[in-house]
C-alpha cells in the first residue's frame, strides 16, 4: 500500500507528433513544468513534466516497436488523463485562453466535482476537475 511520501507508481506516457512545442503548450496551457529532455533538435526522445507531486512522461511519435503499439496521437480511443485541481475555473481560464478545444464545459457534479474537460493540440483528452481521490485514503 502507498504511503503518503511514497513517489507516484504510476506515470502516463503520451507520444505527440510535434512533442517539442507541445512540451511549451503544456506548460502555458496546464501549468506543467519541464523536469528532464532528451533528444536531438525537435525530436524528444523523453522527457518528464511535473504537475505538483505528479508526473507525465512524453516523446516525439516514432516508428518503433513501442511506437507502433501506442499509436499516434487522436488514433484509436480510449485516451484520457484526469488531473486534479484546487480550482476547476481557474485551469480552465488557463487552458482555454492557451487554445485548448473544450470539448466538456465548466460542470458542477453530483459527486462534488467542478469539472471540463478539453483537448491538446494534437487530439488528446485532458479532464480537469476538483475531485482528488488519493491512494492512501479509504473509498
Amino acid at each position: 500500500m502507498a504511503t503518503s511520501n511514497e513517489a507516484p507508481r504510476l506515470y502516463p506516457a503520451l507520444r505527440y507528433r510535434n512533442a517539442a512545442r507541445m512540451i511549451d503548450w503544456l506548460g502555458e496551457a496546464f501549468g506543467f513544468s519541464v523536469r528532464a529532455r532528451y533528444g536531438e533538435g525537435d525530436v524528444v526522445h523523453h522527457a518528464e513534466l511535473v504537475f505538483g507531486s505528479s508526473m507525465i512522461m512524453l516523446g516525439t511519435v516514432r516508428d518503433d516497436d513501442y511506437g507502433k503499439m501506442v499509436g499516434e496521437p487522436g488514433s484509436g480511443g480510449g485516451k484520457s488523463i484526469y488531473i486534479a485541481v484546487d480550482d476547476a475555473d481557474a485551469a480552465y481560464a488557463r487552458a482555454k485562453k492557451a487554445g485548448a478545444t473544450i470539448i466538456q464545459e465548466l460542470t458542477d457534479r453530483d459527486y462534488g466535482s467542478r469539472e471540463f474537460i478539453c483537448l491538446d493540440p494534437e487530439g488528446n483528452v485532458w479532464s480537469f476537475g476538483t475531485y482528488w481521490p488519493k491512494a492512501s485514503d479509504k473509498a
